[in-house]
């Protein structure tokens, strides 16, 4: 298991950290397999999605905040119940197959971390599968 931090600016941040993950497959020369890419915070998530357009990134984070505001009168004493309902939504971790050395995604795909209680420095578990 590889270890990557990411530091993230907002409090509603999403991060492209395809790159980060491909450069951990090729470290290891897996040529087949499955990476899992999880996040061990539960104001934090992993999701797969369109890098290409950054108004998809844009899109997500409105919908998500239009659909869980923050500060709605949540019994959560901490100010972020938002975050971890958020996080509910998106999830902790996506599995991506691995062939010929390279993740398998589609054109417009990407990962991304997803960040909703930040900014914060948080880490990515990546383990690989062969």
């Amino acid at each position: 298991m590889k270890t990557i931090n990411v530091s993230t600016a907002k409090r509603v941040d999403l991060i492209d950290i395809t790159s980060e993950v491909q450069k951990v497959v090729s470290e290891t020369k897996v040529d087949s397999g499955i990476v899992t890419v999880y996040v061990p915070h539960t104001t934090c998530g992993i999701t797969i999605n369109e890098g290409a357009d950054p108004d998809v990134v844009r899109d997500i984070k409105y919908q998500l905040e239009k659909l869980i505001p923050y500060r709605q009168g949540y019994h959560h004493m901490e100010g972020n119940a938002d975050s971890h309902i958020k996080t509910c939504f998106v999830g902790s971790s996506e599995n991506i197959i691995v062939e010929n050395g390279q993740l398998v995604l589609g054109t417009w795909q990407s990962i991304f971390l997803c960040d909703f209680d930040g900014p914060r420095n948080r880490k990515v578990y990546i383990q690989i599968i062969n």
